[in-house]
């Protein structure tokens, strides 16, 4: 059965990947961009089927509006995917406060927002799923991604909270966490902080590890993603890629091992 489904940053990457594979199989789609060009080739293929709406997910006035006109436009939500986001690399120190804020803004409040904005769309509807678009590094982290890595967690501990609330409105929330993939996030999408010289033997390490067997196809996440989309069940957290589960399997095992360390410690502050 066809679905509706609004997704946020589809001028490129996963999102455009994903709202072109919507649109191939015969779903409706709300495809947001702050550059309308970059949707005019799905326009031009898929015709009715296919809303284009201009978009700054930041602006939280502009996000209840988009939901409102989608709602108007195709009578109904079955999917919302927040997939709008950039990367912000450079150590902590180096990160200034509009840094921060601007990364906090597009990757965290603007996936509130919609969020907030959906909700009584899919509860009136008594039925609707919201995908948010986090990260490995919503769980784990990584050196000169500080401010990404602290959105994604946000993310992480938001949707999670989401999830127990509204589940009794029939609405699922889902986690797509991506290890590395080859697209342009960490390239023409990214953000650079000013460099410090003291970090730059750090940033050599990082890019010393980022060698390409870790980074995955962005076209092979479809089948992934359109049976997240199609479960009556949906989990809460879903990986994407080999690297993820290995990966954060050995970071969960040594922070096991440190707790049960400090375990005696930890009880005897309870106090009684």
């Amino acid at each position: 059965m066809a679905k509706t489904i609004f997704i946020t940053g589809a001028s490129r990457g996963f999102g455009k990947i994903w709202a072109e594979a919507f649109l191939k199989r015969g779903d409706k789609v709300v495809a947001t961009a702050r550059d309308l060009n970059s949707l005019t080739d799905l326009v031009n293929t898929f015709g009715d089927n296919i809303l284009p709406l201009q978009l700054d997910v930041n602006d939280r006035e502009a996000d209840f509006a988009a939901i409102k006109k989608a709602k108007a436009h195709f009578g109904s939500i079955d999917v919302l995917i927040n997939n709008a986001g950039y990367g912000l690399f450079g150590s902590v120190e180096e990160t200034s406060e509009k840094e921060a804020r601007d990364q906090m803004e597009t990757n965290f409040f603007g996936l509130l927002w919609l969020s907030q904005a959906v909700i009584p769309v899919m509860r009136g509807q008594g039925h609707g799923h919201i995908i948010q678009l986090s990260s490995i590094l919503g769980l784990v982290t990584l050196p000169v991604l500080g401010l990404y890595n602290a959105s994604k967690f946000a993310v992480e501990g938001l949707s999670e909270t989401l999830a127990s609330e509204v589940k009794g409105f029939g609405i699922n929330v889902s986690l797509i966490e991506p290890n590395g993939f080859s697209t342009d996030w960490a390239g023409a999408s990214a953000f650079h902080t000013q460099s410090m010289p003291e970090y730059d033997g750090v940033k050599a390490a990082f890019q010393a590890g980022l060698t390409d067997d870790i980074f995955g196809n962005p076209e092979a996440t479809t089948e992934a993603v359109l049976k997240l989309v199609d479960s009556e069940n949906p989990p809460l957290r879903l990986f994407l890629g080999k690297v993820a589960y290995p990966f954060i399997k050995q970071v969960y095992n040594g922070r096991f091992a440190e707790w049960d360390e400090w375990n005696e410690v930890s009880a005897a502050a309870h106090g009684k």
